[in-house]
């Protein structure tokens, strides 16, 4: 059976990726370029640079640029955007290795935002700068929904599509195809597609924490989001073969295992019988009682089943953290999003969790400064953060993305839209040390990232004075924090 795709944990590990977010704070205001750790979809912490555990980004998410060397097989990937973009690289990495080329350069773009896309031009020139050696190939859901835009770039030597970019053959017939020749654009209409791509594990042994891509693709049509048009319609990865590769994980040593996705929560929809989430988090956990460890990436929480609720409440071993689309505080600004969900349910989804299972820690995208908002509606969603008791955020300053509903809307003054983001960033920053604060003495589970960095059942970041060996789980006494992580007694 084939089995859904994996990306290991690389936080411990000599990275030899350049990840470029293009989802947290003023990252989507084009103030910086950083490396990441592998994290989850939910960054509930600045980005951290890859050479050292200690932040090399501010809390507003800005930093200084940082490009990673070649590998031996002469392969760098440069990636923006969000978790499964960065699996998708490390998988990229292997096949292009694999298939002996050198001074190959591919960038991985996201499109997110419209300055994401600018950001990756940028990013472009500058490689072809500083390489004018390399061939740059670009990929991603920008080179999706605007191939000719980089294949007109003439430090751009091909354009490969989302579908295509995961697939061995690609990168195994890039010089027959592209490289060289006249032709520089391979992309299919995504919309056609109807699986996901399943890659093999490989390489994951000493890897504590692996990101399992158990779906793909949206139905939705948010009126700010362009994704869809990059990732096509959702599609699921079938539940045995999730199940099939949690079992090889734990035989590689993985303790920690993430569900991930476009849109998790519409998880078994074009399945047979239509599993819905809740049933694969429950299965997995019957059929691999191996796993130390479930984690839940991002979620629509009006979309989850009663079976992922229940497992919550009942499972020790599911993680009690989970990160929330949320994206807005206010009724109409939601209805104008053209968002599931209403403010109240929300906030009765995050009482009836807390309920269940009283240490659950939430974690929630909110945008600010979408078209229309007034000061009344933004002060909802900075009131959502205590009422639904949020601890990580992560705020977008709105920007238009052109082909959205979205960019057609009156909009909100820049330099208001900027002071909003201040502002609930200012709201989350105090969320957080209010959150820390309250756990100072408590014994927390901590898996161990680095020798002196791990993260507690809840995803909170837990610094320790003395080494303690990458991989391993410690009960920790929480003496006190920094106003960003956990200290160890």
């Amino acid at each position: 059976m084939a089995r859904p795709p994996v990306m290991p944990d690389r936080s411990a590990a000599t990275e030899r990726l350049s990840v470029i977010p293009g989802r947290s704070g003023e990252a989507a205001e084009g103030k910086g370029i950083q490396e990441l750790p592998a994290l989850l979809d939910a960054l509930p912490s600045p980005p951290r640079s890859l050479s050292s555990d200690r932040p090399k980004a501010g809390p507003d998410g800005s930093g200084s640029p940082e490009m990673t060397t070649l590998t031996p097989a002469g392969v760098e990937v440069v990636t923006f955007g969000c978790r499964l973009n960065a699996y998708e690289s490390e998988t990229m990495q292997r096949h292009a290795e694999a298939a002996g080329h050198r001074g190959l350069v591919v960038v991985n773009t996201c499109a997110v935002t419209a300055e994401a896309t600018r950001q990756a031009r940028q990013a472009i020139r500058r490689i072809a700068c500083d390489r004018p050696d390399a061939r740059i190939v670009v990929t991603g859901c920008a080179a999706q929904i605007e191939p000719q835009r980089f294949a007109a770039m003439p430090e751009v030597a091909l354009v490969v599509g989302n579908d295509e970019k995961t697939k061995a053959e690609t990168w195994t017939g890039l010089d027959a195809f592209g490289l060289g020749s006249g032709e520089k654009i391979r992309v299919n209409d995504i919309m056609t597609v109807r699986e996901t791509a399943l890659h093999l594990i490989d390489g994951l042994r000493g890897r504590t924490r692996a990101f399992v891509q158990v779906q793909n693709g949206c139905d939705h049509r948010c009126t700010f989001c362009i994704i869809p048009f990059g990732r096509g319609n959702a599609r699921s990865v079938p539940m045995g073969a999730v199940v099939e590769q949690m079992r090889a994980l734990v035989e590689h040593g993985v303790r920690e295992a993430v569900l991930t996705g476009v849109d998790i929560t519409s998880y078994g929809r074009d399945l047979p019988g239509a599993p819905k989430l809740g049933t694969l988090v429950k299965s997995i956990l019957r059929h691999v009682p191996e796993l130390e460890r479930l984690r839940i990436s991002s979620i629509d929480s009006v979309e989850a089943d009663r079976d992922l609720v229940d497992a919550f409440a009942e499972e020790a071993r599911l993680m009690p953290h989970l990160h929330l689309s949320l994206q807005a505080g206010d009724d109409l600004v939601l209805k104008r999003m053209k968002r599931r969900h209403l403010r109240a349910d929300a906030i009765r989804f995050c009482e009836e969790l807390r309920r269940l299972r009283p240490d659950v820690v939430f974690g929630a995208d909110i945008i600010a400064g979408f078209p229309t908002e007034t000061e009344e509606m933004f002060a909802r969603s900075l009131d959502l953060v205590e009422e639904c008791r949020l601890t990580h955020l992560h705020v977008f300053p709105f920007s238009p993305r052109p082909g959205t509903p979205a960019a057609r809307m009156p909009p909100v003054a820049r330099e208001v839209v900027k002071e909003r983001a201040r502002r609930l960033r200012g709201k989350g920053a105090a969320a957080l040390r209010a959150h820390l604060a309250a756990e100072v003495g408590a014994v927390r589970r901590v898996l161990m990232e680095t020798d002196s960095l791990g993260r507690t059942e809840g995803f909170t970041l837990v610094r320790f004075a003395r080494p303690v060996r990458p991989g391993d789980i410690v009960d920790a006494t929480i003496a006190g924090h920094d106003g960003r992580e956990l200290l160890a007694a």
